[in-house]
């Protein structure tokens, strides 16, 4: 759990010079370990109990995997009450953040996926199209806990994940149709259709945004109307907030699981899916990291747009490329793939942040940001 310590104090400016690693809990000191471990233990599950993958599929409700749902409710909501809502419109007004994420998802973003897709897959028409389709889905529920990690900016984060479900639900379908089918046209390459629904879409965004959003809104207003941002913070936010990592390490299991026969049986196509993946994490990550501190921003929100800018909502990504073509698809292998690669180097990127943060100039933002490293529990 972040401590909320302004840089600009002298105790802050001490602990941003101290080594990160001795500065973070036992969980928060090996939350790499604990990640690969989960996606191990899932995918070892998957491939060694029969079945099981098929089992957890058939627990959905109108699409939806209810065990993926479950744990990225769970993953979410200690990190979006932790957001203080009455800071946000702070956010809102800052067009140094809000123009340069809106380019990098929406423009940046998916140009660079399609173009990383038919370098690596020229051959490969299934992983190719799966891959541009991952690229479309901008992340809307992972990065709160990879931004927290890094101690970015949470109502940053909250509100550019809010704009990239409404971005999400307005333009995936019109850049899937150019991307798949209208760009490779002009160009002379082979062109895919791609077929999904706006409800898809949106019920997708309710599901994975909405409700961690309301729940988290609604505990912080009525937490704090009933014994005041003091109790709240320094009581019921320690409390709740390690669910956020026991979540994610669920999520993994289960995701892993899901796939984890196909993963495992096709070993040479995972690599040369995670290929391009791997590419794409490094230059959006570095670019937009580097774009924040050439637009002056401070380290919290640098890091924000950064991480918003390289993750990917993998569960949009699956449930499209399955609908679309079929469960057993290379395109929806390459859908998973994505987490599989997403997962461990994005974690990597948490520690590079962490690393680089004193190179960012102080500012107001950063004073204002949660920029120390954890107390006893769980960051996230």
């Amino acid at each position: 759990m972040s401590t909320g310590t302004n840089a600009g104090t002298g105790a802050g400016a001490t602990e941003l010079a101290a080594p990160v690693a001795g500065r973070l809990s036992f969980l928060d000191r090996f939350l790499a370990v604990w990640i690969l471990a989960a996606m191990a233990a899932g995918l070892g599950l998957g491939r060694l109990v029969p079945g099981l993958g098929d089992a957890l599929a058939k627990v959905t409700v109108t699409g939806v995997s209810l065990p993926i749902a479950l744990g990225l409710l769970v993953m979410m909501y200690p990190v979006l009450a932790k957001v203080r809502y009455d800071r946000v419109s702070t956010v809102t007004r800052d067009r140094r953040l809000l123009v340069p994420s809106l380019v990098l998802n929406w423009v940046v973003g998916p140009a660079l996926m399609f173009a990383l897709a038919w370098v690596f897959l020229p051959d490969l028409p299934e992983y190719r199209t799966g891959l541009i389709i991952v690229g479309l889905a901008r992340c809307i529920a992972m990065v709160v806990i990879w931004n927290d990690l890094a101690c970015g900016d949470r109502e940053a984060a909250a509100v550019l994940v809010a704009l990239n479900s409404v971005f999400q639900v307005l333009a995936f379908s019109a850049l899937g149709w150019f991307y798949l089918s209208v760009l490779p046209g002009w160009l002379g390459l082979e062109q895919t259709a791609l077929d999904v629904s706006v409800w898809e879409i949106t019920r997708s965004v309710l599901i994975f945004l909405g409700i961690p959003l309301l729940a988290g809104f609604l505990t912080r207003r009525l937490g704090e109307k009933a014994k005041g941002r003091t109790w709240y913070e320094t009581k019921l936010v320690p409390r709740i907030g390690p669910f956020a990592l026991y979540g994610l390490l669920f999520t993994v299991v289960v995701l892993f699981a899901l796939q984890g026969d196909a993963i495992t049986s096709k070993p040479l196509d995972v690599v040369r899916i995670a290929l391009p993946l791997l590419v794409y994490f490094a230059v959006m990550w570095a670019g937009s990291l580097a774009a924040g501190r050439a637009l002056g921003l401070g380290y919290p929100k640098a890091a924000t747009l950064a991480f918003t800018a390289a993750g990917n909502n993998f569960e949009l990504a699956i449930a499209v490329a399955v609908a679309t073509f079929g469960a057993t698809s290379g395109q929806a292998l390459a859908g998973v793939v994505g987490p599989l690669i997403e997962v461990p180097v994005l974690i990597g990127l948490v520690h590079v942040a962490l690393a680089v943060r004193h190179r960012f100039p102080r500012s107001a933002d950063t004073a204002a940001g949660p920029v120390t490293a954890p107390e006893g529990s769980a960051r996230v």
